[in-house]
């Protein structure tokens, strides 16, 4: 009687996960799998199912996937919650001692037992989700609230820090995608408005020097300035003098060709600009005088560490990649040649590809990593352009369904955590796919459920099926 009624509760366990995110994945899984076999196929091969390639190999993840998959779902939901911390710092030593391990192609980021490789820095960003959820649904948290947002800043940033000293900056810049969770959930506006200026900011000052970033910015925000004045009314006997103040720095140094750095000069014209206003506005309690002064600040101070970083920091072939990005200078044979190919066997496919295996540049192995970091340019040339959209679409699909889904759930936990899953799919998707087509920069990560490992295809699942099972339990409040 008690095995019925044990057998009876699991088959209602499964009864009650959304069907449509299972079958979403178990058809990328598959779209992925036969496309990795397309990607490495070998004429002396057994088949698909031959261990012995990649795709065989493949097969193996994937079985193991399932496995874990039922066994995630299977798992008591409360438990996902109770394991967050535990396992985030469990993950954090794993990430430390990781960085001592043999580097391979530059990187010490896996740990090697025989033939099998593990990456744990695809299974932080679980870790980190789950934490991140935990602590945002305790007792009366407000990230807007800057006692808050220091924790949440430190959950996210410690991986960030360990990972970036592997160094693996493709999975550094994944943990990006926790903006969004965080400004679903009440991150103020700001926060994301200084990210894209951040972005914007250290762009340009690749492009153009930091001498001409900092006029644009310093433009931008005397605008702001105006604006401020006109509304708060401020005498113009402060503002006019402080704006020669400005300008008597770059008069003097110019006037008598004093050799001086141009980011000191800068900070001494702002700080004569600024400070008076400052004082001003403390007096009057105006606010906005103060942040303006802190955004410029910050701006010039970015703009001239991104140049200091590029010149004396980085390594000549990480200059290069940037510089092509840019399109600052061309390297055919180089860092630019993998984005070529890619984008050669993509063109050349057509409307409806060239037929499964037919591939030419896939076959000759034209483009590098193409069945790991630039797997879809084998979906590009074998299926075309009806085949790459129905990969586009399926993605987007599931992308929905999950932002569906997190709505959906009674517990805070729970739909933070699936705002995670979503936004750390969405930007795998997003730059991958961008990278082999060439509007994203070649960083080096994988497109969920297709490119081949065993480490991405486990992480990705158990990302997945966690919320999965937490969406079946929706009716549960979890804390």
């Amino acid at each position: 009687m008690k095995i019925q009624t044990k057998q009876f509760n699991i088959i209602n366990v499964f009864r009650r996960i959304d069907g449509l995110t299972v079958l979403l994945y178990l058809t990328l899984v598959l779209m992925g799998w036969f496309n990795i076999y397309a990607a490495v196929l070998n004429e002396n091969s057994s088949g698909i199912f031959d261990v012995s390639y990649k795709y065989g190999k493949q097969m193996i993840w994937i079985i193991a996937s399932i496995i874990i998959a039922v066994s995630l779902i299977i798992i008591d939901s409360k438990f996902y919650s109770i394991l967050a911390y535990p396992s985030y710092i469990f993950m954090l030593l794993i990430l430390l001692a990781v960085i001592f391990m043999p580097s391979a192609k530059g990187q010490s980021s896996w740990f090697v037992i025989g033939d099998f490789k593990i990456q744990p820095a695809e299974f932080a960003k679980i870790t980190t989700a789950l934490v991140l959820s935990r602590y945002i649904s305790g007792y009366n948290i407000k990230i807007t609230e800057w006692k808050h947002l220091k924790r949440i800043a430190a959950i996210i940033g410690i991986p960030i820090i360990l990972i970036a000293l592997q160094p693996d900056m493709g999975t550094t810049l994944v943990f990006a995608s926790f903006l969004l969770v965080l400004y679903r959930h009440g991150m103020p506006g700001w926060v994301l408005v200084a990210f894209a200026i951040s972005i914007l900011i250290f762009s340009f000052s690749f492009i153009f020097s930091p001498l001409y970033v900092s006029i644009v910015a310093l433009s931008v925000l005397f605008i702001f300035l105006l604006f401020s004045i006109s509304y708060h009314r401020i005498s113009y006997k402060i503002v006019v003098p402080t704006l020669l103040s400005f300008s008597l720095p770059w008069v003097v140094v110019y006037y008598y060709n004093i050799d001086f750095s141009e980011f000191l000069l800068f900070l001494i014209s702002f700080v004569a600009l600024v400070i008076p206003l400052i004082v001003y506005s403390y007096r009057k309690k105006i606010a906005t005088l103060f942040i303006i002064f802190i955004i410029g600040l910050g701006s010039i101070s970015f703009s001239y560490s991104v140049d200091y970083m590029f010149h004396n920091m980085l390594q000549d072939h990480q200059k290069t990649r940037i510089n092509v990005l840019f399109g600052l200078e061309s390297d055919t044979q180089g860092v630019e040649y993998n984005v070529i190919q890619s984008k050669i066997a993509i063109g050349s496919g057509g409307f409806d590809g060239k037929g499964y295996l037919q591939g030419t540049q896939t076959k000759h192995n034209f483009v590098p990593e193409q069945s790991t970091d630039f797997i879809f340019c084998t979906v590009g040339e074998e299926w075309g352009f009806v085949g790459t959209s129905v990969v586009i679409f399926l993605f987007l699909f599931l992308l929905i369904r999950l932002v569906i889904l997190a709505e959906r759930q009674r517990s805070i936990f729970s739909r933070v955590y699936g705002y995670s899953v979503a936004s750390i799919f969405f930007f795998h998707f997003m730059v991958n796919i961008g990278m082999t087509v060439g509007l994203m920069p070649v960083i080096g990560i994988p497109l969920p459920f297709f490119s081949y490992g065993g480490s991405s295809l486990w992480a990705f699942t158990i990302l997945l099926f966690i919320f999965v099972k937490l969406d079946a339990d929706r009716d549960i409040l979890i804390y």
